[in-house]
C-alpha cells in the first residue's frame, strides 16, 4: 500500500446494477469541500447516463454519519480573507443538490448517523431517503451566524404546522421519527441492518425493485418529540417577527417554550430575522431550484456579514461559546437589512430556474 496515494473525497463502486458512492472524508465526518461536491457531481453525471445502473446508494466513510455539512473552517478562513472561493463553492455545491433532486434514477441516501447542514443536501433531496435509530438531521447554521441553506427550508417551509420554522431557527437536530414527520425522509430501516438492505439492492433490476426492497427493510421508527410539541410549537411560531415569536415563547408557559426561548436568544439576530423571512419566502417559492436560487443570494449575503467569521470562531476555532453579535439584539435587526439579503445578484445570480417569462 502506497501511503503517499491521495486520498479520494468519494469511492465508487458497482454491486449488480446498484452505483454506491461513498463520501470518504471520515476525519471530518464527511465534510463537504470543493473536490467532494465536483467528484459527486461528476459520479451522479455518469451514473445518469449509465444504462447499466439502476439505482444510486450513496453512505458516508466512517462509524459517526453521512455527513456534517460543509467545511465550515475553510468557509471561515475565505470570509477573514476577504476571499470569494466559498462563493464558488456554493454554486457548484446547490447545482448538486438540484441535479440530485432531478435524477432520473433512484437515489437512495442512508441518513445513518449525523447528518447536517450540507448533508442534508445531498441526502434529503433524493427519492429514496432512509434514517436509522442513530439518524440526527439538522440545519444548525444559525448557531454559527450563518443561515439555512442547501434547500434545507425548501424541504422544511413544507413540514407540517411550524415545525419546519422552529428547526430552522433553532438548528435544532432530529431524530428518526421526526424527520419522517417533517418530511425530511422516507423509511427507517435499523442501522445493523443497512449490510443486509445493501446486498439485497444489489439484485434490483428496476427502480420498482429498488423501492419494494427497501419498503421491506424499513421498520417503525417509533414516537417522536416534535408531534407532542405541535401545540406551543404552532401557537408561537406564527408571530410575524423574531421578537414576536420570543415573547410567544416566554409567554406560553410550556417549560420547552421558555427554554426556546432562551436558546434563540444566544443566536445571531440577524441570522435568525433573515432565516424567519427565507423560510417564509420558500414555502412560497413553486420549486427546489427557487430556493436555491434564493439559498446563493442570502448566503452571498451572510458570508459578508460579520457575524459568520464571529460564529464560527466563537463556536468552532476558539469554542467560547460567548458571540459579539452585530447588532447584539434582535430588535436592533433593521428590516431594510432583511431585505438586502434577498436583493437579486445581476450577472452572479445562480439562476436554476427559469426567469419570468422563459418558456
Amino acid at each position: 500500500m502506497n501511503d503517499d496515494a491521495p486520498v479520494l473525497p468519494v469511492l465508487l463502486r458497482d454491486d449488480g446494477h446498484v452505483r454506491h458512492i461513498t463520501l470518504n472524508r471520515p476525519r471530518v465526518l464527511n465534510a463537504l469541500d470543493h473536490a467532494s461536491v465536483r467528484a459527486l457531481d461528476a459520479a451522479l453525471a455518469a451514473a445518469g447516463r449509465d444504462d447499466a445502473v439502476t439505482a444510486v446508494v450513496i453512505s458516508g466513510a466512517g462509524a459517526r454519519g453521512l455527513c456534517a455539512g460543509g467545511d465550515i473552517r475553510a468557509l471561515h478562513d475565505d470570509a477573514r480573507a476577504g476571499g470569494s472561493a466559498s462563493l464558488d463553492f456554493w454554486r457548484d455545491e446547490y447545482r448538486l443538490n438540484a441535479r440530485i433532486h432531478r435524477f432520473p434514477k433512484p437515489y437512495v441516501a442512508y441518513m445513518d448517523g449525523i447528518v447536517m447542514g450540507g448533508g442534508v443536501g445531498i441526502s434529503a433531496h433524493g427519492s429514496v431517503r432512509v434514517v436509522t435509530e442513530r439518524s440526527r438531521v439538522a440545519m444548525p447554521e444559525t448557531a454559527i451566524g450563518f443561515v439555512p441553506d442547501v434547500g434545507g427550508l425548501h424541504l422544511l417551509s413544507r413540514a407540517p404546522g411550524e415545525l419546519g420554522t422552529h428547526l430552522a431557527l433553532t438548528g435544532r437536530s432530529v431524530g428518526a421519527a421526526d424527520a419522517l414527520l417533517c418530511g425530511l425522509a422516507d423509511h427507517h430501516v435499523r442501522s445493523g441492518d443497512l449490510p443486509a438492505l445493501t446486498a439485497a439492492l444489489s439484485g434490483c433490476g428496476t427502480p420498482a425493485d429498488i423501492t419494494r426492497t427497501v419498503r421491506s427493510h424499513a421498520t417503525d421508527a417509533g414516537a417522536g418529540e416534535l408531534d407532542a410539541a405541535r401545540g406551543w410549537i404552532d401557537t408561537c411560531y406564527t408571530a410575524d417577527t423574531v421578537g414576536g415569536i420570543v415573547d410567544r415563547l416566554r409567554d406560553h408557559g410550556a417549560p420547552a417554550a421558555k427554554e426556546t426561548a432562551d436558546t434563540l436568544l444566544t443566536l445571531s439576530p440577524t441570522a435568525l430575522a433573515v432565516t424567519l423571512a427565507a423560510v417564509r419566502r420558500a414555502r412560497a417559492a413553486g420549486s427546489l431550484e427557487e430556493s436555491l436560487d434564493q439559498d446563493f443570494r442570502v448566503s452571498s449575503r451572510a458570508f459578508a456579514h460579520p457575524d459568520f467569521v464571529e460564529g464560527v470562531r466563537a463556536r468552532i476555532v476558539d469554542k467560547d461559546y460567548a458571540p459579539r453579535w452585530a447588532p447584539p439584539r434582535i430588535e436592533d435587526v433593521r428590516e431594510s437589512e432583511v431585505a438586502r439579503y434577498f436583493a437579486p445578484l445581476g450577472a452572479e445570480e445562480l439562476g436554476l430556474a427559469p426567469a419570468p417569462g422563459d418558456g
